[in-house]
């Protein structure tokens, strides 16, 4: 009995822990039959499937001053940063979203996440008030959060961005833009492909 236990136990916490391994890559050679459906980041999709959860701009909302729409050309005229090749890492050792045989994507380009929350403007009543978190949020509902400190006052502010280019070239069945945390230690967990929206919320 208690070697069944452990087994059943063991299963759990495979199925719990892959599921980075199996975040889907839009470029996969994978199908899904019918419509496009809400999607759970472990099933990969192919690039038409994909192309539904696309978004061709980003709203900045919440506790802004300004609400934003923002599309490729509203990054391009805002001060933009080109990355050399990172990987796209998962949260656990071994799992890595690159795929063997893609084209290496040796340059990405874009602009400062925090640079996008400046020019909106976060409602802060005074120098001291500092508790927000901010919310990248995918077409498909995948979310990264960040705190108001991380961005402002941390090293990871330097090292956020909403990305548009590949290799000098436009993404696409990826979403036209995509968040990226560059400098965290595991990078998949906060990599928001078919970005939608940033939303600002006030800790109450």
């Amino acid at each position: 009995m208690s070697k069944i236990k452990t087994l059943l136990n063991g299963i759990m916490v495979v199925m719990i822990f892959s599921g980075c391994a199996n975040i889907a890559h839009p470029d996969d050679e994978h199908t899904l039959s019918g419509k496009v459906k809400p999607h759970n980041h472990l099933t990969p999709l192919s690039a038409t499937d994909s192309a539904g959860f696309v978004s061709k701009n980003i709203v900045v909302k919440g506790e802004v001053e300004h609400v934003l729409t923002l599309t490729v050309d509203s990054l391009r005229r805002m001060k933009t940063y080109t990355l050399d090749t990172f990987n796209v890492v998962c949260m656990f050792e071994g799992n890595d979203s690159s795929v063997a045989g893609k084209k290496p994507v040796n340059t990405r380009t874009g602009v400062l996440l925090k640079d996008i929350l400046e020019k909106a403007k976060i409602k802060q009543l005074n120098h001291k008030d500092r508790n927000f978190y901010i919310v990248a949020r995918a077409a498909d509902d995948y979310k990264a959060t960040f705190s108001w400190a991380e961005l402002f006052n941390n090293k990871t502010g330097e090292h956020t961005y909403v990305l548009f280019e590949e290799n000098g070239k436009p993404l696409k069945n990826r979403g036209e833009m995509i968040l990226i945390c560059a400098n965290d230690i595991k990078t998949g967990p906060r990599h928001v492909i078919w970005l939608k929206s940033i939303e600002v919320t006030r800790v109450n």
